[in-house]
């Protein structure tokens, strides 16, 4: 086995080693794989080997910062500490137990095996030579030293052995792999008849006994819960600007500093893309020499650039502006001469000769035709430099302060009020959860200080206090009366039109028409697929295709509530699917099924040595 490790080391197996150990590594962190030291205290004891409290802790942080990485605005009030600590350790104890299982089976690597994998690891390459500086910077920037990484290797290795062992063994027999396409393919051929609910709704009727008893059957439904009304300052970039008052004198100046940026350029181009490689040099020099001898351009891009999409037209691009292509193809671009064809060109879709072949420029706009949009730019960008400045004096302000009054008069800022914020929150800014969790904290519910000043989106912030609290209450029949008289409605409107169905099915069941029924029209659905498709819903199809195949000759029936109404089903035929041996479609089955299989297996082998293992905390 080792030794096709160091024959394979370039190949799959190397990029697949170095993969799940950064991914493991940026999830979990070194400690998560290596341990702790003895002598430490520990967290908890799997089979007589200890997770350190130092090991658990480490992870704890790298876990909770990669969850704030993952968030459009970061916010630590979000994370849930307690949870996080839970999960870190139950895989520290699930990882431990995976290795300890590799180390039974003799599963290792020596200092040889894992030196020879190292310096044939292409992440650890310069121009196909093992480079030691990259290495170590490259392992330093995972937050690991040499030692570490080497004892990662070692140990994530033989446990990746035995997840790839089991997950590879999975068989699916060809008959289930084929038997489950025939019936995904499978169609059906039904008939559909629609009741309204607006049929029967006018006979339906809610006393007020009916509603007295909802209610007092679901009281806790009606239960208005803890809730608070509160004083908020909200700072935002955008109000900001609109204090800030620019002279003219900035005005102009800012006018003047934007005019080489307002005189846009744009520059029409085409381009000979050759792919990068070995005769990729030949070529360029061939087309050069073409070009010198007279040649067009546009039919030498005909005949060798591999952009298709261009070489058609002549190589031709089209006017485009700063921005848009990449930057050394932009950078060459706008230092050509209308006419001149630069010379190759590198980027990271192949190698470029780039023609300008045309240049138009905007004139600058005069300063009354763009005097509001710069005032405001300008507004933006002098908040932008006193935005973090105010957010700190509200802070730290709001900090010290009994209440929001004497921040609000010293910056400036108007105090909102809002009402009926409950626990899981309410109108904006309180649908962000941590400024909820901070105004339902124990200082800022019982002993009324200001909440923290918590960024709630991009350049927005907001600090709080609780003005009034209300006590979770029943609200009473009287004012939920109607809302519960619209539900009772709803479900028995709901009901008669099960029992109108079941009744109309017994009927057709003991061989009435719909005609002689006078209860409408059939509509008709022939070789339906699984597929949501025209008036069917997911709901109407799924229904369809989970009735029993109908007898020679006979007829299934169901139901099902759909739209405004109840469709009564006919199920009058099954078609089986069909099955192309040597398709993609059947491939790609057997693959997925033998993947999810692999899963579940080694899902299960793992839960096994958990439940084996003998694990102890403190």
């Amino acid at each position: 086995m080792l030794q096709d490790i160091r024959e394979n080391a370039q190949g799959t197996i190397a990029k697949i080693i170095i993969g799940l150990l950064i991914v493991s590594l940026s999830i979990w962190g070194m400690d998560a794989i290596v341990g702790g030291f003895s002598g430490e205290p520990e967290v908890a004891t799997v089979n007589g080997e200890d997770i350190t409290e130092r090991e658990f802790l480490r992870v704890v942080q790298m876990e909770s910062q990669r969850r704030l990485s993952e968030m459009d605005t970061p916010d630590p009030s979000l994370l849930n500490e307690d949870l996080i600590r839970r999960e870190v350790l139950e895989a520290l104890i699930r990882e431990q137990v995976l290795i300890q299982d590799a180390n039974a089976q003799g599963l290792e690597l020596s200092d040889a095996d894992i030196d020879s994998l190292i310096t044939q690891m292409p992440q650890f390459q310069v121009d196909g030579t093992f480079n030691r500086d990259r290495f170590v910077a490259t392992v330093r920037n995972m937050g690991m030293g040499v030692g570490e990484f080497r004892e990662a290797m070692r140990k994530q290795y033989v446990v990746n052995q035995i997840r790839a062992g089991i997950a590879q063994s999975a068989v699916v027999t060809e008959e289930n792999v084929a038997q489950l396409l025939r019936i995904q393919n499978q169609s059906r051929d039904f008939r559909v008849l629609m009741l309204s609910a607006d049929e029967v709704r006018e006979g339906v009727d809610v006393s007020d006994a009916e509603i007295e008893a909802y209610y007092q059957e679901n009281i806790e439904d009606y239960r208005l819960p803890e809730r608070v009304d509160a004083e908020y300052i909200a700072l935002s970039l955008e109000a900001l600007a609109e204090t800030v008052e620019v002279s003219d004198e900035e005005l102009k100046a800012y006018y003047e500093e934007r005019a080489s940026e307002l005189a846009s350029e744009e520059r029409r181009a085409a381009h000979i893309l050759i792919e990068s490689g070995d005769d990729a040099s030949e070529t360029v020099s061939t087309i050069q020499d073409r070009l010198e001898s007279g040649e067009a351009f546009a039919d030498l891009a005909e005949e060798f650039s591999v952009d298709t999409m261009s070489a058609s037209e002549g190589g031709e691009l089209g006017f485009a502006g700063r921005g848009i292509y990449d930057e050394a193809f932009e950078e060459t671009l706008f230092a050509l001469e209308e006419g001149e064809v630069s010379e190759p060109v590198e980027t990271g879709f192949g190698i470029h000769l780039i023609k300008l072949l045309d240049v138009r420029k905007a004139d600058v706009p005069p300063l009354d035709d763009m005097e509001d949009q710069l005032r405001r730019e300008l507004a933006q960008r002098q908040a932008q430099e006193r935005f973090a400045e105010v957010r700190t004096q509200l802070a730290d302000s709001a900090y010290a302060a009994d209440d929001l009054n004497a921040p609000a008069e010293e910056l400036g800022l108007e105090i909102r009020e809002t009402e009926g914020v409950t626990r899981d929150g309410g109108e904006a800014p309180f649908d962000h959860a941590g400024l909820v969790r901070q105004l339902f904290s124990e200082d800022v519910l019982q002993d009324r200080f200001n909440t923290e000043l918590i960024d709630v989106g991009d350049n927005v912030s907001v600090v709080a206090r609780v003005k009034t609290f209300h006590e979770a209450e029943e609200q009473p029949l009287d004012a939920v009366r109607e809302n519960i008289r619209t539900v009772l409605l709803e479900q028995k409107t709901r009901e008669a039109l099960r029992e109108q169905a079941d009744t109309l099915i017994a009927q057709l069941e003991s061989g009435a028409s719909v005609e002689e029924l006078d209860a409408g029209e059939w509509v008709e659905y022939t070789g339906q697929s699984r597929s949501v498709s025209g008036d069917l819903g997911r709901q109407l199809i799924a229904t369809a295709f989970s009735l029993e195949r109908p007898q020679e000759g006979g007829v299934t029936y169901g139901k099902t509530l759909s739209g405004n109404g109840i469709a009564i089903i006919a199920l009058d035929q099954v078609n089986e699917g069909e099955i192309t041996e040597g398709s993609g479609e059947l491939s790609q089955l057997r693959q997925f099924l033998s993947s999810m299989e692999g899963q579940r297996e080694y899902a299960a082998y793992q839960q096994y040595l958990r439940e084996q293992a003998e694990v102890s905390r403190p």
